[in-house]
């Protein structure tokens, strides 16, 4: 612990800060990482990132988002590492003291030697309710299962999956138009302010209750990949909907235009971000194909799928922006009808 003093209402106020080792990736850890910036009580030593990747049309070596606030911020001790347990990495983090470690979002499991360290021992964020979704995408699980609640895990960190006992927790409702974007952004402010709680009373000495998970209620989502946004419209409406908005913004949910309206160099790949449920089924309809257009309107087409349809919003085609459906069916070359199927390839 770092020693200080300060004047407070004109009296002198002793306190000690919490030395913090944080390591994490994401928008979500730098979230985090900005939330205990602020607490007097909690100093940062040192920030632990994975190494800069290539990125955009020129793959450029790019910093990954925490690792460009902590930059920003001008933080000691940036550390990036390709394996934490490393002995080069292990050295480097014992040279900084820590009293604990918090891990938000940061890619890498942590062996015992980094997990014993500390005085306070290693403490996760994880964005669900734990036991509930376990591992790398709990966000998009949450959603794509019809979640109406969620939330943030603070935890004690262990050598499983997590698995560690549970510190604190915090709650957030997932509503009829939420995505998957705008929950993380959510829940990385929880989460910042639930360490933050979890942390100071820890720096305070006081006792905080560890609440074992129950290994038979734990459900686990594991890491996406980009092709697992492709839209199966055989599937029942509900379920392509939730698929529509906890993929969004990544990796996006997509089907593949007729070849008619593929542009030459492309492959048809249209991203679709925004869609509606369609409640006027008509007669004539229920006997198309999954993936079938059945109507064209002002604001959208509409698609079959399972036992109903779903009518796409909001758009972006191979090569082209975001745009609402109304601009994407007025574009040159896309005249879209009725009976044109959307494919899977």
């Amino acid at each position: 612990m770092v020693e200080g003093l300060e004047f407070g209402g004109g009296n002198l106020i002793y306190y000690a800060a919490m030395r913090i080792l944080f390591m994490g990736s994401s928008s979500a850890s730098a979230t985090c990482l900005y939330a205990l910036l602020r607490e007097k009580e909690l100093e940062v030593v040192g920030v632990v990132t994975p190494p800069d990747r290539p990125a955009g049309r020129g793959k450029a070596l790019t910093p990954c988002p925490c690792k460009a606030y902590a930059m920003e911020r001008d933080l000691p001790n940036v550390i990036s590492s390709g394996n934490v347990n490393s002995a080069e990495t292990m050295a480097e983090i014992r040279s900084l003291n820590p009293d604990a470690i918090v891990v938000v979002a940061f890619g890498q499991f942590l062996k015992a030697p980094i997990l014993e360290l500390p005085p306070h021992g290693c403490i996760n964020c994880h964005f669900s309710l734990l036991p509930k979704y376990r591992g790398a995408s709990p966000v998009v699980a949450a959603i794509a299962a019809g979640e109406k609640l969620t939330g943030v895990t603070v935890m004690k960190m262990g050598l499983g999956m997590d698995d560690g006992p549970i510190l604190y927790q915090s709650y957030e409702p997932i509503y009829s138009d939420t995505t998957g974007g705008r929950l993380m952004d959510l829940l990385a402010i929880a989460g910042g302010g639930a360490l933050v709680k979890t942390l100071k009373s820890l720096a305070a000495g006081e006792t905080v209750n560890l609440v074992e998970q129950n290994p038979s209620e734990a459900t686990f989502a594991w890491k996406l990949k980009k092709t697992d946004g492709l839209i199966a419209w055989n599937e029942d409406v509900i379920v392509i909907d939730r698929k529509i908005r906890a993929y969004s913004p990544w990796p996006g949910c997509f089907t593949f235009l007729p070849e008619k309206m593929r542009k030459g160099g492309f492959n048809g790949r249209l991203v679709v971000t925004r869609a509606a449920i369609v409640s006027d089924m008509e007669e004539a309809w229920k006997d198309a194909e999954s993936g079938t257009v059945l109507a064209i309107r002002k604001n959208g087409f509409v698609v079959k799928c399972g036992h109903t349809a779903l009518m796409p919003l909001e758009v972006k085609p191979e090569g082209s922006a975001l745009m609402d459906c109304g601009a994407f069916l007025c574009g040159k070359g896309r005249p879209l009808q009725p009976g044109d199927s959307l494919l899977d390839s």
